[in-house]
């Protein structure tokens, strides 16, 4: 028998399969409209994916799948080592870190209450659910996302910018693998989408087991650590894979429809539409 020999601790771990999409397909009941057709894709531990597509292209209902909030109409998704349809979706949403514009959020609540209800998963705050030891970590988090100034002043005053970085510590309260961001910067000035791409920089760097999704329309939103990129068409996959290889002016031109001319510099993406 081969003696087991001892294991490197300075080797690096494998990446574990976060989220894992085959064969999937959604279409709606009423009409039989395909929503999303053959959609294949695996997201791993500590990597940043980008899912682009133009309105309609099914970027939302991936997200929703991918956040255990609906189930497909044919193949399988799978969740942090679950299969939809075979776990409690309640319990697994709880440890899914989800970011979204549509999200209800009381105006008159402070940055650290609404930090705060991340613990529970509630709109409104159960104050007997949070220890000392909770409370701590809201104001940790608040610190972490560079926004611990807002931790005594109501959300309803908040920048845009500010409310997101507010509603990504309160995703991370729950210290996800997982974390969604469904069109984070919409209707953000410059000032604050440059302060929350930073922010969402250091996150990756900070938490390298972390695996994040961000629906965007603009590549420029794009942080350095977005390394990999889905582009959807009308519900399919039309290219998917490390960022050089998917962010080209080709592959966008035949996502998107129209000529379309990238480049990128320090890390940082911008796309324009050439001349037809």
């Amino acid at each position: 028998m081969t003696p087991t020999q001892p294991s490197d601790p300075t080797a690096p771990r494998a990446a574990r399969v976060i989220a894992a999409l085959e064969g999937v397909g959604v279409r709606r009941y009423t009409t039989g409209q395909v929503i999303l057709d053959g959609i294949d894709w695996t997201v791993r531990s500590g990597e940043h994916w980008a899912l682009l597509g133009a309105n309609g292209a099914g970027k939302t209902t991936v997200l929703r799948l991918i956040g255990a909030l609906m189930f497909p109409t044919v193949g399988s998704v799978e969740v942090l080592g679950h299969r939809l349809g075979s776990v409690d979706v309640r319990e697994l949403r709880a440890v899914i870190g989800l970011v979204s514009g549509a999200q209800k959020v009381p105006q008159d609540a402070t940055g650290h209450t609404v930090v705060l209800t991340g613990a529970t998963g509630t709109v409104q705050p159960l104050w007997r659910k949070y220890d000392e030891a909770t409370r701590e970590r809201a104001h940790a988090l608040l610190a972490e996302l560079d926004c611990k100034e807002l931790a005594d002043r109501p959300y309803g005053v908040c920048s845009g910018g500010q409310r997101a970085r507010l509603l990504i510590a309160r995703a991370l309260m729950a210290d996800p693998s997982l974390l969604l961001l469904d069109e984070p910067f919409n209707a953000l000035d410059l000032p604050s989408r440059e302060d929350l791409i930073d922010a969402l920089h250091r996150l990756a760097t900070g938490r390298p087991e972390l695996a994040t999704v961000t629906v965007t329309h603009h590549l420029e939103e794009l942080s350095p650590a977005v390394g990999h990129a889905v582009l959807l068409r009308e519900g399919r996959v039309q290219a998917r894979g490390p960022v050089d290889e998917v962010l080209t002016g080709e592959r966008m031109t035949a996502c998107f429809g129209r000529p379309i001319e990238v480049s990128r510099h320090e890390g940082r993406w911008l796309a324009r539409s050439g001349r037809r």
